[in-house]
């Protein structure tokens, strides 16, 4: 159990967030008031007093809001709690949804002291049951039964449909037979084919948003612009071939230029990352084969399932 130490709000992004003795959590958005709430998946942003603490002992100066963070919480280890654990504030119930934060510029609290803790401290999270909190209410972690789904994104690799001059259909199509398999799609976006953007994308949604896995499509022939397995290769920390081999094998009996997929897949962290082709139908085929077998897959890596033979 955790205390509220603070809660902080800023009605202008760009503007130092000031404390408030209670705020009402609306669901699906955030804290009212707050410029950062809205429709998107980091609505409110937490940080741990002791971790402050921590920091103000190597003389910080620093007040609740300097980081940025909605509320303060006292008692948690934020940063080491996985996406997906839930939290009880009176009637509101929030859920985390990523771990630490991208610092694009360095702020004027990394200025003064040469680090900032907010960037791998701070966690975000969504508003799952709207309510009014206040400073000082307690903060209840709620057990899970572990039946959340598996979360998924997909990202499709294509300039032309990055710069608006093509339409993505291969993404909408994976995105529509996770749907249908169970999983929850997190994101879905157009990157075009270059590979520190692709690596970086992935490292994120590994890393932050520990998604479960990802799929990607387009980008594994033979143009020299087709750099997604490359991509693939270097954020990974072990390969997972077998996946690869299988969307080949079965490809090749639909036709032998198949033969000519580049595509990995492969493992960082806890995340699956597969590759898949840049065509709608081939992508409807790829996923058709592996889908079934995926979960027991993602079911060893997470943990909740054995390695034993299916009877």
């Amino acid at each position: 159990m955790g205390i509220i130490r603070a809660i902080c709000i800023s009605e202008r992004r760009g503007t130092k967030k000031e404390e408030v003795l209670q705020a009402e959590l609306k669901e699906k958005w955030g804290i009212v008031g707050d410029a950062h709430a809205g429709d998107w998946h980091r609505q409110v942003s937490l940080l741990s007093q002791e971790k402050i603490e921590a920091f103000r002992s190597k003389g910080a100066d620093v007040a609740y809001g300097d980081f940025g963070e909605n509320l303060v919480v006292e008692g948690f280890d934020l940063a080491a709690l996985p996406t997906g654990t839930r939290f009880k504030i009176g009637d509101a119930v929030l859920e985390v949804t990523q771990i630490g934060k991208e610092c694009h510029s360095h702020c004027e609290i990394y200025q003064r002291m040469g680090d900032c803790i907010m960037p791998r401290e701070g966690i975000f999270a969504r508003v799952l049951h709207g309510g009014r909190i206040e400073k000082g209410d307690e903060v209840v972690e709620i057990p899970t039964d572990g039946r959340r789904p598996y979360t998924a994104a997909v990202i499709t690799l294509s300039d032309k449909g990055y710069a608006g001059k093509r339409e993505d259909q291969s993404g909408p199509t994976a995105r529509e037979m996770l749907l249908e398999d169970g999983y929850e799609v997190v994101e879905m976006f157009v990157l075009p084919d270059e590979q520190q953007m692709l690596e970086h994308e992935l490292e994120r949604l590994a890393d932050s948003r520990q998604v479960q896995l990802i799929l990607t499509t387009g980008g594994t022939g033979f143009s020299k612009r087709d750099i997604t397995p490359e991509a693939t290769i270097a954020v990974c920390d072990r390969m997972a071939r077998g996946i690869a081999e299988a969307i080949r094998a079965y490809s090749m009996t639909i036709t032998k230029r198949a033969m000519l997929s580049r595509g990995e897949a492969g493992i960082r962290k806890g995340t699956l990352i597969v590759n898949l082709p840049g065509s709608p139908k081939a992508v409807r085929e790829a996923l058709e084969y592996i889908l079934p077998e995926l979960k027991h897959g993602l079911g060893i890596l997470s943990g909740t399932e054995g390695e034993c033979a299916r009877r």
